[in-house]
């Protein structure tokens, strides 16, 4: 992945609920300095689109996970504003940052492959 891509999406997780990440994320960016403020353009349950200097496009999606929620944003121009967004967010305990282990395997029903024989 090069140098760009990897600021243009970025990811955190919070304690926030969904509806209070983007309440934030739009209250953020309505308040930035000129250059770098943001307004909403489109906004859903699980969404914000911002739009700010030059069209430049500001996208948050959210999800509810173990611990608070799993948020996402996405920008071509305002990597730097994202980031200070995330670092305002009350950050979730470090145990919900782990991925969730893989379930165990059960082994398969033999006897009643064997019945069948």
């Amino acid at each position: 992945m090069n140098q760009q891509s990897t600021r243009t999406l970025q990811e955190t997780r919070t304690t926030l609920a969904p509806a209070d990440v983007l309440a934030a994320a739009a209250q953020f960016f309505a308040q930035r300095p000129s250059i770098y403020a943001a307004f909403i353009e489109q906004q859903s349950p699980t969404h914000l689109s911002l739009r700010g200097q030059g069209g430049e496009e500001i996208v948050f999606g959210v999800r509810p996970v173990a611990g608070g929620t799993a948020v996402t944003g996405s920008t071509y121009m305002f990597d730097q504003q994202l980031l200070r967004f995330f670092a305002s967010l009350p950050p979730a305990p470090p145990e919900a940052l782990a991925l969730p282990e893989p379930a165990a395997e059960t082994p398969a029903a033999q006897p009643a492959a064997a019945a069948a024989s």
